[in-house]
């Protein structure tokens, strides 16, 4: 491809994304001018297509699009194909939950991928998972409820430990503190014994009432792994090992070692937006949407859930489409009137003696006129006739 060539895609009235992959496909190859002008006249075409009407509805097209193959989606909710043992919720059930931006999604889940030398190797990928799963402190040892001696006393088991690579004394120094500041119990005194693995809980006050919570917080205690990750599935795909979660905790997953940050992902898209902000929260709501309707073989235009995506993320956070959100923030009364809550909304307009310029198309199917789009939004403007010519 030579610089005249170049300087045409340049120069061509064609979006930057089309322009950077014409230019990274053709890069090195050797083009006749014919070639190159039939290529051009090819992605023009293309590009002319996918241009929308001016004036079009695109709103309703997209709520169409989407709605429609949404009534033949199944209630199937609990499956995860390959991995029988982490539930999360599919189908329709799915897709409303994210239309709704649920602060926590119904069954959060983690898809970890890991760094090179850890992914092909199953030992360091298991490390990683027991960095990230939550381990109570009974998986450790032995805890036995002395009610004699109104005590709690823990027996850790050094092979444990050692196979899942944490030291006796950091358990001691974790456990104690964790129950005070994860499960906000302090009405009791530790005491720890290195030499041969023994921790003694002793409560304050000695009832057998306070004795019997203090054994539940000592057996539930987390002192391995992340407070939110209940189980990690560790499975082997493409040649590489994957974790697989129940559980979402994105911002401590990114700060164990041996994660790829770039390819780890959640279906937790507000936890998305919280950490890495809302751009990938789009970019989230876009493939999980994507993934959702794949999974039931129904194929949508990428751009309809993008337009949608796009509603929900502009003002900066995640809103839901439903009346706490953008259907509810509408400017037209009328509008806001139809969605939901009819009598409140109309009160509220009243009250506040908010007016209606009727832009929009439900507010004027409402009152009778053409809609505004279309042929409906261009207006005729004739000069008078002068009378004397």
């Amino acid at each position: 491809m030579d610089e005249s060539m170049l300087d045409t895609i340049h120069a061509a009235d064609l979006p930057e994304a089309t322009k950077n992959e014409l230019i990274e496909s053709l890069e090195g190859r050797q083009i006749s001018s014919e070639a190159f002008e039939a290529i051009m006249k090819g992605v023009w075409a293309e590009y002319a297509q996918t241009r929308i009407e001016p004036c079009e509805a695109c709103g309703v097209i997209a709520a169409q699009s989407l709605g429609e193959p949404g009534t033949q989606m199944t209630m199937r909710t609990f499956h995860y194909a390959g991995v029988a043992e982490i539930n999360v919720t599919l189908g329709l059930p799915r897709l409303i939950e994210i239309m709704d931006a649920r602060k926590e999604p119904s069954t959060p889940t983690m898809t970890i991928h890991l760094d090179v030398e850890y992914a092909i190797d199953r030992d360091k990928a298991r490390e990683v998972s027991w960095q990230i799963e939550a381990a109570p402190l009974h998986e450790f040892g032995d805890i036995v409820t002395d009610m004699a001696n109104m005590k709690v006393e823990m027996r850790l088991n050094p092979q444990v430990c050692d196979k899942r690579k944490i030291s006796m004394a950091e358990i001691m120094e974790r456990a104690p503190q964790k129950i005070r500041d994860r499960r906000h119990y302090r009405d009791f005194e530790s005491e720890g014994n290195p030499a041969d693995g023994t921790i003694v809980f002793t409560p304050k006050n000695e009832s057998y009432q306070n004795l019997f919570q203090l054994a539940e917080h000592v057996r539930n205690v987390i002192v391995q792994g992340i407070d939110d990750i209940e189980r990690v599935v560790v499975r082997k795909e493409g040649g590489e090992y994957i974790l697989y979660t129940e559980g979402s905790n994105i911002k401590d997953v990114f700060e164990i070692e041996g994660v790829d940050t770039t390819r780890t992902r959640t279906n937790n898209i507000n936890e998305i937006s919280q950490i890495l902000g809302i751009e990938a929260a789009r970019n989230a709501i876009i493939d999980e949407m994507k993934s959702t309707l794949g999974e039931q073989g129904i194929s949508v235009d990428v751009r309809h859930i993008m337009l949608i995506a796009d509603m929900m993320c502009m003002d900066g956070e995640v809103k839901q489409i439903g009346r706490h959100g953008i259907a509810g923030e509408k400017e037209s009364v009328l509008s806001r009137a139809a969605f939901e809550v009819t009598v409140n909304h109309l009160l509220d307009a009243a009250v506040a003696n908010e007016t209606d310029i009727l832009n929009g198309v439900t507010e004027n199917v409402i009152v009778g006129q053409p809609i505004q789009m279309g042929t409906g939004d261009i207006k005729l403007i004739a000069k008078p006739i002068n009378q004397e010519n």
